[in-house]
């Protein structure tokens, strides 16, 4: 299928948050209850239309939260143009984690990033299991100056929001605000942000 751009993002945070089922309910719309740990990392794709009718691929990657598999994925980061901060609602573990995640993307991943912070199976919450509030996030979130959301990948609720906000927000810093200027990346690639994003083939 023709698309305009390719956009990479990843999903990033510990082992169990979800992060596979995130990727499988944006790109194929399914959910599976015996989700095994990714291993190293795996991606999927999904065509999204932007309001101008350029169509954006979005390549997800999805990062393995296991500490052994870390050597592994940290190249995996370079060329991301957003990212997701996931973490579980009812494990705080998994919360207090997020500031060393953002670490390791600033270690590797482009200056640039766009993040955002995820806090999924908010499912679980009607059934008193939160241990994570919604002010606690959003106070981590306004503290590292980026948007907070609460998903579920198993009901589908603010799924597509979560990622459609990356990718719209990586769209307009990178197209939008430079409507009528002129194009100085070479050929078959623009520049996102500092980093060369390919272009299809006519």
């Amino acid at each position: 299928m023709h698309f305009d751009h390719l956009f990479k993002i990843v999903l990033v945070g510990d082992s169990g948050v979800g992060k596979s089922n995130l990727l499988s309910r944006f790109t194929r719309n399914t959910f599976t209850t015996d989700e095994k740990s990714t291993i190293g990392v795996e991606f999927a794709t999904r065509i999204v239309p932007m309001v101008d009718q350029k169509k954006i691929k979005a390549q997800i990657w999805d990062t393995a939260g296991q500490e052994r598999y870390r050597a592994i994925t940290n190249a995996y980061y370079r060329g991301a143009l957003g990212a997701m901060l996931v973490y579980d609602v009812t494990k705080p573990n998994t919360f207090e984690n997020i500031p060393r995640w953002l670490r390791e993307l600033r270690d590797y991943a482009n200056r640039d990033i766009v993040l955002i912070l995820v806090g999924n199976k908010c499912d679980l919450v009607d059934q008193s299991l939160r241990q994570v509030t919604e002010e606690q996030a959003r106070n981590l979130a306004a503290e590292y100056e980026f948007p907070f959301i609460e998903t579920s990948a198993k009901s589908g609720v603010n799924v597509d929001e979560g990622f459609m906000q990356i990718i719209t927000t990586i769209y307009e810093n990178a197209f939008l605000s430079r409507a009528g200027e002129g194009d100085d990346a070479s050929p078959g690639t623009v520049t996102v942000d500092g980093s060369n994003v390919a272009r299809p083939a006519k």
